[in-house]
């Protein structure tokens, strides 16, 4: 199965029932697509996250009916019901079980378990919806086959694990059938359900399509492909219709929304080609992302993050000494912080840290290290910053690039600038305010001018 697709399906296009009538339509104009992987339904996951939240049972009953209605709302709509009837009853009582006996507080484990039961829900309606459009549509749980460790909420998927017993249990499927699964969850080896992160459904996508040897990865989402840059903050942004691994790495990296960051990495290893449409404009293109590319231009894209922090290590003993910086990056590692960007000067180092991908409160996740490190050095730490990245080709070998961006932002108080470690992006730091302008400002300049 040599032209193999592997296609996703995100959660506003399995919806509801129009929505996943309209992706069952791109599957039957597409005999390659063998392997589908689904999200929950649009806002289930949301209300899933919230049981986990609340304390009161009566809360966690009120996001249980939300779920029920949005599942319920596809069943009314089958032709036949009956087929799926009993199985998502077993499913809502299972998660109401949950609900009610999960006591005050529940462990990393149980939030993975209930947070699993959106995507158990929308690929059993969804497979349904195929077979009803007379596909051989069946439903297979991911969990015998997507092998993580124990990480709960942020599992790492065991990528040898998983392409032998996708060869066992999955492959043999795919012959007869056109296979409907879930994105975002996986099992331990106790087989307790554990789940990748949010947007973990990409990611789940790239991993079956490397370990299926797969031609493509079809990513289907409510967006006709990858933009130049957020199309909210500037009317002139535009869709790419090619771009390269590593450009789109870094746009995923820096805060692009469309592409889980993961999920290019099993791609990049099997050389896996990804597709980026819209399941309601599946006609209007796309973007295409490949190792080899056509075009590479100095500018293809903008990315913005929100919600960074800048922290600023200083000490007069860092001047002409050795192993300062190994104590700082030694202690923010045993805290488990991600780094960011980096720069230094002889007595100081200053780092960024993404609020946005703290699995808990930022303060409690960061004040430890920070207390920590403030035994041998000052620390300053500034928070209300954004982080934009221009992502590009050649961007620390080509003539007049920095000229080109700072001129246009000569106005602008950036924090921090980070340039020449990597040929595919240059990094600065504005405050939150002023970021949403200087997105549109450098959009103007580096793709409409002249």
């Amino acid at each position: 199965m040599s032209k193999l697709i592997v296609a996703k399906f995100g959660g506003s296009s399995v919806a509801d029932f129009d929505a996943m009538s309209r992706c069952a339509d791109i599957i039957l104009a597409e005999p390659n697509i063998r392997l589908i992987v689904v999200s929950a339904s649009a806002g289930v996951t949301n209300l899933l996250v919230a049981i986990t939240k609340h304390c009161d049972i009566s809360e966690r009953y009120v996001c249980y009916q939300g779920i029920e209605a949005i599942t319920l709302s596809v069943i009314n709509q089958l032709q036949q019901p009956e087929c799926v009837a009993a199985e998502i009853k077993h499913l809502l009582l299972a998660l109401k079980h949950l609900i009610e006996n999960g006591g005050v507080v529940y462990g990393a484990a149980q939030k993975d378990e209930i947070q699993s039961f959106g995507e158990r829900l929308s690929s059993v309606l969804f497979a349904q919806v195929l077979r009803e459009r007379g596909v051989a549509g069946l439903c297979f749980d991911i969990r015998q086959i997507m092998r993580t460790d124990s990480r709960f909420g942020k599992a790492e998927p065991q990528v040898a694990n998983i392409s032998a017993l996708c060869g066992q249990h999955l492959q043999p499927l795919l012959h007869d059938n056109i296979v409907v699964t879930q994105g975002f969850i996986g099992a331990d080896e106790l087989g307790q359900t554990t789940t990748l992160g949010r947007g973990g459904s990409d990611y789940s996508a790239a991993l079956l399509g490397e370990a299926l040897s797969a031609s493509t990865v079809q990513i289907w989402t409510d967006v006709v492909g990858i933009f130049t840059t957020d199309p909210r903050l500037t009317e002139q942004a535009r869709c790419i219709k090619e771009i390269s691994f590593d450009e789109a790495a870094e746009m995923a990296t820096f805060g692009a929304k469309v592409l889980h960051p993961a999920t290019l990495i099993p791609a990049m290893r099997r050389n896996i080609a990804v597709f980026v449409g819209s399941s309601r404009e599946p006609h209007a293109g796309g973007t295409w992302i490949a190792k080899e590319v056509k075009d590479r231009p100095p500018y293809r894209a903008i990315a913005l993050r929100k919600s960074q922090t800048l922290i600023t290590v200083k000490s007069p003993a860092m001047l002409h000494a050795a192993g300062f910086l190994t104590r700082v990056f030694d202690t923010l590692s045993r805290h488990q912080i991600s780094v960011d960007l980096v720069t230094t000067s002889e007595i100081s180092v200053a780092l960024t840290l993404d609020e946005n991908g703290m699995s808990t409160a930022f303060s409690a996740s960061v004040e430890p290290a920070l207390t920590e490190l403030k035994t041998f050095c000052d620390v300053s730490v500034e928070q209300g910053l954004s982080l934009i990245a221009v992502i590009g080709n050649h961007l620390h070998g080509s003539k007049g690039i920095p000229g080109d961006l700072f001129n246009t932002l000569e106005r602008v108080n950036m924090r921090l600038i980070c340039h020449g470690a990597s040929k595919h992006n240059l990094c600065f730091l504005v405050q939150d305010a002023d970021a949403a302008n200087v997105v549109k400002q450098l959009h103007q300049r580096l793709f409409t001018a002249g």
